[in-house]
């Protein structure tokens, strides 16, 4: 079974539109926040589904990155997999939803160990090659739509600022790419826009902050969050 939900907001007079407006109101630990993942309950089978969501270029695979290495040196064993790579090129937001489900999710979710296939975005297509994933603690997902999940432990969702997003896109991708980027800004702008796609997101974080800190180890959380 497909386990996406959708509903409204549950914080939805701090976020309009799939922004966050207020300002931030603590620092956090990705130690800390390591720590609240492990002290929950699993919901994938055994296994703890963790969501990196927000809109491309906020800094949700930087933040997932640190996330699960905090993870690790809990001696949790993780895995991180990127919806990027199951999606089908520029196409729908979601898309990847299906492949993740079928190929890792329901494999997960009944003990069993899983393998999938990644997009190939030079060539366009997907590869041929399955690549094995075994059963972990802890998957983190991160990518456009991953807080839909029913079977979350937890999810985090990471903002910036338009303009900085689509520069970091084009200096990652290219300026050949300003065209698809636009466009699929466009698409996030209505699949955040009533704010249903973060209703179960736990923790907002800044993934601009302009303070000095410690950034390999710590984050600023938005009020929300």
């Amino acid at each position: 079974m497909e386990a996406w939900v959708s509903g409204d907001m549950a914080n939805g007079d701090v976020v309009s539109g799939g922004v966050v407006r207020a300002g931030r109101v603590s620092l956090g630990t990705y130690g800390g926040l390591a720590k609240e993942v492990l002290g929950r309950d699993a919901r994938l089978g055994e296994v703890r589904l963790v969501a990196v969501d927000g809109r491309a270029g906020s800094g949700k695979t930087t933040f997932a990155g640190r996330l699960a290495r905090a993870l690790r040196h809990a001696g949790a064993d993780v895995a991180e997999l990127h919806t990027d790579d199951f999606l089908d090129g520029w196409a729908e937001l979601t898309a990847w939803r299906p492949k993740l489900e079928q190929w890792v999710l329901a494999p997960f979710r009944v003990g069993e160990d899983a393998r999938y296939r990644r997009y190939d975005w030079v060539a366009e297509r997907m590869r041929e090659e399955w690549e094995p994933l075994r059963r972990p603690d802890v998957l983190v997902v991160e990518g456009v739509g991953s807080a839909g999940s029913a079977d979350l432990t937890l999810a985090v969702c990471v903002h910036a600022p338009e303009a900085l997003r689509l520069e970091r896109g084009l200096v990652r991708d290219g300026e050949a790419t300003r065209p698809q980027w636009e466009r699929w800004m466009a698409a996030e702008d209505g699949f955040f826009g009533d704010g249903t796609a973060l209703r179960n997101v736990d923790v907002h974080v800044d993934g601009a902050p302009g303070e000095e800190h410690d950034a390999q180890n710590e984050y600023f959380i938005l009020a929300g969050g």
